[in-house]
């Protein structure tokens, strides 16, 4: 029978089999089932650490059948067989209900699958799925180590064993993969062939067949995306774009001269890199990541305003309206008369300033067009009403996109075709990312990065509050927050959700994307009470240990002019405690506030919660964040919850992060998908062989026949760069 990658599982393993694995792990052709790789290997007699399950994990294990007992049931008819079975590290409960397993003996060695459930404080199976391991009749079950695949309720872990060896007898082997990575490439990293990588993850001997498997099938993951990457770089340095060089005597100029504060050698640098970059004919594509307050907005004006003094347009994509007005209005401050031009007190020599989002009164929406459209305001921060029909720009010729995890590929890109060139693209994110996902995430990006904060911050001290452990510890973190406020100093108390009748935990008006913090406090998320609310919480603190402390709250559900209004009310220093949802997370700068209390911390995800963190202690006072959870310490997310406490370095939080959360999650949904292209390459663990295939994938593309020596490449990129899953490579 004559198979190939695109063969249709059905002709191999027959249509049941095929309907099954398609409709449960949507495994459809041959590549899909040989790239669906083990999750590990079990060696029998070695201990598999049932003691590690958790309840709700649906697993495959293998162990020893230790007891088999059969009792009537008291309440029913019928009975009840519980096998105990161990692994020399621990035993587990499997459960039957009226059916009798005469092969179930003592001694028996099998692979148990079911999910994981619990009865009186014991782990157990009820009616697991297995397979008997003989070892006389079946090979498979013979060999030193035993693969254990990712699996289903309807196909089994040996079920996916059983298909590979049916696809190898059918297809003689595994000698119909071409092989698509150059064969120099190969000499030089040491990597076997892809067919021989197939068959040693797949049917392996001894545990460095597995390795040095996992390793070659590793590059061909990192080496596609990387080329797909690559490619865009390449495209976008082809693209016709419109230079913007530095202009003595003008706006940055002016810019310089208003600050208030010296710029850091960190800022200088990228500023100098991005000023060259503008001055070219191709548009610039960078990402600008830096740590919580290290002065990433001042980086980006001085950028728009050389773009502005070129003639063009800048264009400030923020993704909350209170982060826009902010921007808009401290814009304004620092440049003063700069920013009215056209004004009674405005200077000639300046700019508008213009703030467009989707709230404006219908007047004032049109007067702002209208000054877009004419080329009057040649700053304009917005939010999502920026992407919009009928915003039209005179000649955009810079894009700044803010915290750039909250928006996907389609906003940068609507934002960017509104000029009549490509216009420079400049991304922030106060979010750190990770090297190895800087390298796929945003590998179309290239990179600046700000660790320096400006002097004179006062720096943050964090604790965690551990309100089941030591109740008494939040009525002193009330306490600690009214010596501040009665040494002059404001505070914000954060919370979850909103309240009334909203039962989530997003706020309207919050960032999208926020990274959500996993559940591990002991019971399914129907067991935990609601998370606490802005409105019940403010009312609670009116009432009891804040009581004659002026208090106001924020959140998405408010009209955009009281939203402003608070917030014109807290900079003023006229609230003392500003009680709000995460629509404080990223931009605020209140520079007097030197205090928050985060309520139901573990609610939140490491990234947020560094970046909450980062609204105080932006002045010369010494801060202090406070994490109130109900989580107790020994657990995961009480761990957790202790790292952030303990460091205030978000790249280290950032890779903290990627170690609690799933890597789909970090690089998009996308990665659910069968055609998904990272299935072993590990953002954690491979950052010297990604840095690698980035190499790799350069040189490949660096001459002018670009793949067109390698058709096996040049076919994997082009499945990766049309498949709609891809998205992922430019979303953050």
């Amino acid at each position: 029978m004559a198979v190939t990658l695109d063969t249709d599982l059905s002709r191999v393993l027959g249509a049941k089999t095929a309907k099954a694995m398609a409709e449960s792990l949507d495994l459809r052709t041959v590549r899909d089932l040989l790239r669906h790789y083990p999750r590990r290997y079990a060696r029998r007699g070695e201990m598999t650490r049932l003691d590690d399950l958790q309840v709700g994990d649906r697993v495959t294990v293998l162990a020893q059948v230790r007891r088999v007992t059969s009792r009537k049931m008291r309440n029913r008819p019928g009975t009840l067989t519980e096998v105990t079975v161990g692994d020399g590290a621990g035993e587990m409960q499997l459960v039957f209900f009226n059916r009798r397993f005469g092969t179930l003996e003592e001694g028996a060695w099998g692979l148990f699958a079911g999910t994981v459930g619990e009865y009186r404080r014991s782990k157990q199976f009820a009616h697991p799925d297995f397979h008997l391991i003989t070892g006389d009749d079946d090979e498979d079950w013979a060999r030193a180590l035993i693969p254990i695949y990712p699996a289903s309720k309807d196909v089994s872990s040996w079920v996916i064993q059983k298909s590979i060896r049916l696809l190898l007898d059918a297809s003689g082997g595994f000698g119909f993969v071409e092989d698509p990575l150059p064969e120099d490439l190969r000499r030089r990293h040491g990597l076997p062939s892809l067919p021989a990588a197939l068959l040693d993850v797949h049917r392996p001997t001894t545990a460095d067949d597995v390795e040095h498997a996992q390793e070659r099938l590793k590059w061909d993951e990192a080496l596609i995306l990387q080329l797909v990457l690559a490619a865009r770089r390449r495209a976008a340095a082809l693209e016709p774009g419109t230079a913007r060089p530095r202009r003595p005597g003008g706006l940055l100029d002016a810019v310089d001269a208003a600050l208030p504060f010296a710029l850091t050698d960190g800022q200088r640098a990228v500023g100098e890199e991005l000023a060259a970059e503008l001055s070219r004919d191709q548009p610039m594509h960078r990402l600008l990541q830096g740590e919580v307050g290290s002065g990433k907005t001042v980086v980006a004006l001085r950028a728009m305003a050389q773009v502005v003094d070129a003639g063009g347009q800048a264009a400030l994509l923020a993704p909350t309206e209170v982060l826009a007005a902010q921007h808009a209005r401290s814009i304004a401050a620092l440049l003063g008369p700069l920013a009215r031009a056209g004004e009674l007190d405005g200077d000639p020599a300046g700019t508008k300033v213009v703030l467009l989002t989707g709230s404006l009164k219908a007047a004032a929406r049109r007067e702002a067009r209208a000054a877009v459209a004419d080329g009057s305001a040649g700053i304009v921060v917005g939010t999502h009403a920026l992407l919009q029909q009928g915003v039209d720009f005179a000649d955009l010729g810079l894009v700044v996109v803010d915290e750039q995890h909250r928006f996907g590929v389609e906003q940068r890109d609507a934002l960017r075709a509104k000029g009549d060139r490509p216009p420079h693209v400049l991304v922030m994110t106060a979010t750190p990312i990770p090297r190895t996902v800087a390298m796929t995430v945003y590998g179309d990006l290239e990179t600046s990065v700000l660790r320096q904060l400006p002097s004179g911050r006062g720096g943050v001290a964090s604790s965690v509050v551990p309100v089941s452990d030591k109740p008494a510890w939040l009525d002193r973190a009330w306490e600690r927050l009214r010596e501040e406020v009665a040494a002059g100093r404001q505070a914000y108390v954060v919370c979850p959700r909103i309240g009334d009748d909203d039962t989530g935990t997003a706020d309207t008006d919050a960032p999208e994307g926020a990274d959500g913090a996993p559940d591990d406090t002991g019971g399914g998320k129907d067991d935990r009470r609601p998370p606490l609310a802005v409105l019940d919480v403010a009312e609670a603190l009116h009432e009891g240990p804040l009581a004659g402390l002026r208090l106001a709250v924020l959140h998405g559900r408010m009209t955009p002019e009281a939203k402003e209004a608070t917030m014109r009310a807290f900079a003023a220093r006229e609230v003392d405690v500003l009680v709000a949802t995460t629509v404080v997370e990223v931009g605020v700068d209140v520079p007097n506030a030197t205090v928050m209390v985060v309520m139901d911390a573990d609610r939140f995800g490491v990234s947020q919660l560094h970046q909450l963190r980062g609204r105080v202690a932006r002045g010369k006072h010494q801060g202090l964040c406070l994490l109130v959870t109900e989580v107790r310490g020994s657990t995961s997310t009480g761990q957790r919850l202790a790292s952030v406490a303990a460091t205030s370095d978000g790249f280290e939080l950032a890779r903290l992060d990627l170690e609690t959360r799933r890597e789909g999650d970090v690089l998009g949904a996308a990665q659910s998908g069968r055609r998904s292209n990272l299935r072993l390459l590990s953002l954690l663990e491979d950052e010297e062989l990604i840095a690698a295939a980035r190499a790799e994938a350069t040189d490949l593309l660096a001459g002018d026949r670009g793949l067109a020596d390698h058709p096996g490449l040049a076919a994997e990129v082009a499945a990766l760069a049309t498949d709609e899953r891809a998205e992922y490579l430019e979303k953050a």
